[in-house]
């Protein structure tokens, strides 16, 4: 029994979509609790077709007042662009920065930058509650994300007063192919999830299966989302979802996945 509590996903075999760049963590966390992996990166990180518009935010970088990231890959790509731009990148004591996220605040601080502001929720309405009880009005704020986004966050800003500037720091692409590959894995009914965590990888999963019968293929097989906007994505697609954690992150994500197949209504089969 014991053996069985140290590995509650032994049996099951998991799809990770996230980017192959980005699924380490994810992946070594559910192996460590006896999961089975697939590695379907339905998505690709890369950078902008310019950097253009990030270069001269970086240029103006004393000019403003916060600075909002909204993901890894924002810091990733913003800091190497500012480190080739810069022998020795110098961030200005004023400047006030925001993460969404403990893996985003984690990877400014290990940069050594203080984070000022974590919302308690991990997406942006929560961020607009944080920036209602600041003076913000009349504040410059650099907005450093993918180029694919929801408008809810400038516009909120801008409504709150601030001058708000967002620029292009990473794009997602699909990976080329594998549309074939895809529907060969979920056709042989060997997937018990679908791990899902960003709405980008599944627009892109479902775009790779759309001359398929989805429904079918998904038949049998739980949708995990890693958060309300990401499963929001997921049911306007017409995806069921299953799994989804209430703090919007990796371990709880695999914590959801552990909880969700250990309950007694899924010991033996899979979701009707």
């Amino acid at each position: 029994m014991a053996t069985m509590n140290r590995q509650p996903l032994a049996g099951r075999t998991i799809l990770i979509t996230r980017a192959r760049e980005q699924s380490g963590e994810f992946a070594s966390r559910l192996r460590d609790l006896g999961g089975e992996l697939i590695e379907f990166p339905t998505i690709e990180i890369v950078p902008p077709l310019s950097w253009e518009e990030l270069d001269q935010a970086i240029d103006r970088l004393p000019s403003y007042h916060w600075v909002i990231f909204t993901s890894v890959n924002g810091v990733d790509f913003f800091w190497r662009r500012l480190s080739e731009r810069m022998k020795k990148p110098q961030i200005p004591s004023t400047l006030k920065f925001c993460a969404i996220g403990p893996a985003t605040a984690g990877q400014l601080q290990e940069r050594g930058i203080r984070v000022d502001y974590t919302p308690k929720e991990f997406v942006a309405e929560a961020i607009l509650q944080g920036f209602e009880k600041m003076a913000i009005r009349g504040k410059r704020v650099l907005l450093a994300r993918v180029k694919q986004a929801r408008d809810i966050l400038p516009k909120g800003l801008r409504t709150l007063g601030a001058e708000v500037e967002v620029v292009e720091a990473y794009r997602t692409v699909k990976p080329r192919g594998g549309a074939r590959g895809l529907k060969n894995i979920l056709a042989n009914g060997q997937v018990d999830a679908i791990t899902f965590t960003s709405s980008s990888t599944v627009n892109h999963f479902v775009e790779l299966l759309k001359k398929e019968k989805v429904e079918k293929l998904l038949k049998g097989i739980a949708i995990a989302c890693i958060g309300p906007i990401t499963a929001q994505t997921a049911e306007g697609l017409g995806l069921e979802v299953h799994i989804q954690p209430e703090e919007y992150t990796i371990p709880s994500l695999t914590q959801a996945l552990v909880e969700y197949f250990n309950e007694p209504s899924h010991h033996r089969s899979r979701p009707l």
